[in-house]
């Protein structure tokens, strides 16, 4: 996996942004229904938000979304790039500013502000050392009562042995998240480990909050995540359509 320097350059630069990151949610049949199919009902008890933090937020792929759901939306990202589109995009946002980051912390956001923090198909590329950084910050910025939800590697546990990684950070799992998490000053409330574009386990889905860890948090073992996609793709996407043609 790239380290955070080559992250910058390839995310920043080097990477071709025509479909402002809708290709990732093909396999969805767009982000429209892999956020109503698949993401809102995971997070839908925590929106709408007072104040939202997005991590990595690309071309604003989810943006569009959250932005409807709270008073204040912040965009941290580590390509320049990305927040100058994002900008340009959502420029009559007045409730929305985009940041750039170092790609391990976060600049300019207050202590206990943050209502939800969210970063979905982003941290999931980055390696242990960027985890170690962010969820402290993560933890500093959440007010009473808030929580994250991110999206993040589990390759570790399969040593890389399972051929094309999808560009997952090797040395990230959902047990290192959780321990991360907990030494952080915060408590695991659900963990999904769920497949992606194969078999294989090796992404997670991990949501968290402040205060000390009681007992185990609950870990859902989904090797369905994909067959989701599927079926919100075949029978989901296709309303979806319909809704736009007639607007």
């Amino acid at each position: 996996m790239p380290d955070l320097e080559l992250n910058a350059s390839y995310w920043g630069t080097d990477y071709d942004w025509a479909a402002g990151g809708e290709e990732w949610s093909a396999v969805w049949g767009g982000s429209e229904a892999q956020w109503f199919g698949s993401l809102l009902p995971r997070i839908h008890r925590f929106l709408p938000a007072g104040s939202i933090l997005e991590i990595a937020q690309g071309f604003g792929r989810w943006a569009k979304f959250l932005l409807p759901t709270c008073r204040e939306y912040v965009g941290v990202e580590l390509s320049q790039q990305c927040i100058d589109a994002c900008r340009i995009t959502f420029e009559k946002a007045n409730h929305a500013r985009f940041v750039k980051t170092d790609g391990a912390s976060l600049p300019g956001v207050a202590s206990g502000s943050v209502d939800f923090v969210f970063s979905f198909d982003s941290l999931v590329h980055v390696e242990a050392d960027v985890i170690r950084g962010y969820v402290p910050e993560i933890l500093r910025v959440l007010a009473p009562g808030g929580v994250a939800f991110i999206h993040h590697s589990n390759l570790l546990p399969f040593q890389g042995s399972i051929g094309q990684p999808h560009a997952r950070g090797s040395t990230v799992s959902a047990d290192l998240v959780a321990d991360i998490v907990n030494r952080g000053g915060g408590r695991v409330l659900l963990q999904e480990v769920i497949n992606w574009g194969g078999d294989h386990l090796h992404d997670c889905l991990t949501l968290f909050t402040q205060g000390s860890q009681i007992g185990a948090a609950p870990v859902l073992v989904n090797p369905g995540f994909m067959a989701e996609a599927f079926n919100i793709r075949d029978f989901q996407a296709p309303w979806a359509v319909v809704g736009k043609e007639m607007r």
